[in-house]
């Protein structure tokens, strides 16, 4: 079975600017780099992101198997820690200045559509030891002084502009779950930074659409997105998933699209006591800068069941699982190097509920992939690693993505996680997730089997499903 996509179509991959391109002539930390100078053992086998992929160095090279393995488009990010010498005045930094430059170039150069996003967990730690990061509105202030050298700079070349990566995790990471630096556990600081997020996305966008260079160009955010599964039809159940949802997803969904958070959460947020300060004002921006387009990163489902403890117990502090908890569901397939549950329907859960919720507003899959440890077990004696498991993946999602498409869902792009195999936070290279495999000590770049896979598939525009797989999926 062969399921065709639509013209122009992206086929594509992402990576981000503190993940792929080393430390290299940057004159600030970001809140990653000092994590690793001051606790490098909170990363896997203490590897950090001084070198990352090398792609400071070798973007060139890098840009040229990215071609090979048949991406039209790439998104990356700007690092603020590079781009800005003086984080106050937003002065630039020569060196960021040329290197970006040049790496939008050869983007284009080599005929590959370079998508850019503006922040990707990477905040200058200046501005964390200063202000408090997205705690302080000042610092949303500064954001925007960023954004607009970026659109000033870029925007002559760039079309494809984005605002935040799946700025969910900077609040469950830094502020609620431990697993990003500082690793607080704060509820109330991470309802406001959540609001102050979402009050820079919307300042930006003002700022992008005052700065516009081309008509064409627009600008989106990139959210984390699942539907909560509830584990079953239990009232409740059912309660859990309504809320996991309005946190997980409707938290930044709603505002972005229709410029007002939803109306269940705020309520339940201010009787829980901890709702954003916010003016009058912000909100009239929040409202009035909506975005124009959407990037959706997609791995894993999410399902939830009914608190094991009464959200009306007393806790120390308030977190949204006092309302909702992690379900596993008996039966489900694994990714076991990673622990992720495998549910490429939920891709076209996504793509219908854009469509009927949210305006049916274009958007892309702007993340989705497969990581996996020790893929030197899979080398062949060609030297090429043979990640069947990575190319049967790609196909079920993008199954159930052409399912949802064909049902008018206003999807135009497929971005895989990642072009290159790249460093990931406190995993480091734990598992891998690239067409390209990266040697580590050597930065030796192989194409993998999937590459080679992935360069057909985008020349047809069209993924062909094996008559098992499709008959599997058949109702």
């Amino acid at each position: 079975m062969k399921k065709q996509f639509p013209e122009n179509f992206w086929w594509g991959a992402a990576t981000s600017g503190p993940q792929s391109e080393g430390r290299f002539n940057k004159q600030h930390a970001s809140v990653f780099d000092h994590w690793y100078e001051v606790e490098p053992e909170a990363f896997y086998d203490q590897v950090g992101p001084d070198t990352a992929s090398n792609f400071y160095n070798s973007f060139k090279e890098d840009i040229a198997l990215m071609k090979e393995v048949g991406l039209n488009s790439v998104r990356t990010s700007i690092q603020w820690s590079r781009l800005i010498d003086d984080f106050e005045t937003a002065s630039l930094n020569p060196d960021g200045v040329r290197f970006y430059n040049d790496l939008i170039d050869e983007f284009i150069r080599q005929g590959i559509r370079p998508v850019i996003n503006l922040h990707h967990f990477d905040i200058p730690v200046a501005l964390y030891q200063q202000y408090g990061g997205w705690e302080s509105k000042h610092v949303v202030t500064l954001f925007v002084k960023f954004a607009e050298q970026c659109f000033n700079l870029f925007g002559d070349r760039v079309t494809d502009w984005f605002t935040f990566n799946e700025p969910m995790v900077v609040v469950d990471g830094q502020y609620l779950y431990q697993f990003h630096y500082p690793k607080l556990v704060d509820g109330k600081k991470a309802v406001q930074v959540a609001y102050n997020i979402q009050l820079a996305s919307a300042k930006t966008i003002q700022a992008f659409r005052r700065i516009k260079q081309q008509p064409a160009s627009r600008i989106g955010i990139i959210l984390n997105l699942t539907p909560s599964y509830p584990a079953t039809n239990e009232a409740a159940d059912l309660k859990a998933a309504e809320i996991a949802n309005l946190w997980m997803n409707q938290l930044f969904m709603d505002p972005s699209t229709k410029g007002t958070f939803p109306p269940a959460l705020v309520e339940l947020l201010a009787a829980d006591g901890v709702l954003w300060d916010s003016t009058p004002e912000e909100l009239a921006i929040i409202k009035d800068n909506t975005i124009d387009v959407l990037g959706v990163n997609f791995y894993h489902p999410h399902r939830v069941q009914q608190p094991a403890v009464s959200a009306d117990s007393l806790a120390v502090d308030w977190m949204p699982s006092r309302y909702f908890e992690e379900y596993h569901m008996p039966g489900r397939r694994m990714n076991v190097d990673k622990g992720w549950e495998i549910y490429p329907q939920a891709l076209y859960d996504i793509a219908l509920n854009i469509r009927d919720n949210y305006g049916n507003l274009p958007w892309f899959v702007s993340e989705n992939g497969m990581g996996v440890s020790r893929e030197e077990r899979f080398l062949n004696q060609a030297g090429v690693i043979e990640d069947d498991y990575r190319i049967q993946f790609i196909q079920e999602h993008l199954y159930w993505l052409e399912k949802g498409i064909s049902e008018g869902s206003n999807c135009f792009g497929y971005h895989l996680w990642t072009p290159l195999d790249c460093w990931s936070w406190g995993n480091a290279y734990r598992n891998r997730y690239g067409l390209i495999a990266t040697n580590i000590h050597t930065q030796v770049k192989t194409i993998k089997k999937s590459g080679h896979w992935f360069a057909k598939t985008a020349q047809a525009n069209q993924v062909e499903i094996p008559e098992a797989m499709a008959l599997k999926f058949k109702p």
